[in-house]
């Protein structure tokens, strides 16, 4: 049997102290990747009357793509690329950021309860300083007998998405009724994570809590879901991605002194709380910008 590694979430603000609360499996201390997948967010249901929602203000990013994924409610995006699109359930929005990218997040106005995922991509070193850019796509639901798939990157489940990837990748979402037992085909060189929203499930015989992330490493062509009570999960895998990378606060890089020459970069574009142009460009919405904190005071570690 394959041996599963579950990975526990932590609880952190998302966009300061004030922020709403987001719950995090990836990246940990003995994990930092799960294909190219390095950042996985779960958040909600909350509602908004008492949270607040999501107010992110404009900050920056280099050398990864956002995926953002929600369940319910709607949250309005704005970058520096001149993008404005609004996030909506079953709809992946994917902007990547390459050489540079500064974007918002906040909820809107109609939204009453917010929940979803925030997902990184880490771009591989060829591609990693490429422009910006955003792509929207809706996949199509798939079905069979007791559970639903929507395959919003690579393929899965017989369905298929068209958006282009930096390197192999799958990413759906799967449904799961009450008792059923799916047995998916995978690509068995592709190592996966598999993140519980709702229910009660095993993989491979090992049971998954809501916020849990279940490791597969590669080597199966098939993984073997059960779900205890109806439930609701990611499915994210590549192939392991093999190259080091530094990763701190919105930052990708190589180095400890690429990830000071980007913070560095970014500091100099806030001028009075306000956005100047420059490497991350200018985020079109009256919001101060969120400052980069201070680097710590040792060498930051290179992640496998």
């Amino acid at each position: 049997m394959t041996a599963i590694d579950v990975l526990t979430s932590r609880e952190v603000p998302l966009g300061g102290p004030r922020a709403m609360r987001v719950r995090r499996t990836l990246p940990q201390r003995h994990r930092s990747l799960i294909g190219a997948w390095c950042f996985v967010d779960h958040y909600g249901p909350d509602e908004v009357d008492h949270t607040g929602g999501m107010v992110v203000a404009p900050h920056p990013h280099t050398g990864l793509q956002t995926a953002s994924w929600l369940f319910e409610g709607e949250i309005e995006h704005r970058d520096s690329a001149g993008n404005h699109a609004l996030v909506r359930p079953g709809e992946l929005n994917l902007m990547t950021a390459g050489h540079g990218i500064s974007h918002s997040e906040v909820s809107t106005p109609g939204t009453s309860v917010l929940h979803g995922a925030q997902l990184w991509i880490a771009l591989p070193e060829e591609t990693r300083d490429v422009e910006p850019g955003f792509e929207h796509f809706v996949p199509q639901p798939v079905r069979g007998p007791g559970w639903e798939a929507r395959v919003f990157l690579g393929e899965l489940l017989g369905a298929s998405s068209p958006v282009p990837t930096h390197t192999p990748l799958v990413g759906a979402e799967l449904m799961l009724a009450t008792g059923k037992t799916l047995e998916i085909e995978v690509d068995a060189s592709f190592e996966h994570g598999l993140m519980l929203d709702v229910g009660v499930i095993d993989v491979e015989g090992t049971e998954i809590k809501p916020s849990d992330l279940a490791y597969v490493p590669p080597g199966s062509a098939t993984l073997t879901v059960t779900a205890h009570e109806e439930a609701r999960l990611l499915v994210l895998g590549g192939p392991p991605f093999g190259e080091p990378i530094v990763m701190w606060w919105n930052f990708i890089g190589r180095t400890h002194e690429e990830i000071v020459g980007f913070r560095e970069e970014w500091q100099r574009q806030i001028v009075d709380g306000r956005q100047v142009d420059g490497r991350f460009g200018v985020v079109d919405i009256d919001m101060d910008a969120i400052p980069a904190p201070e680097m710590p005071n040792v060498r930051l570690k290179l992640r496998h």
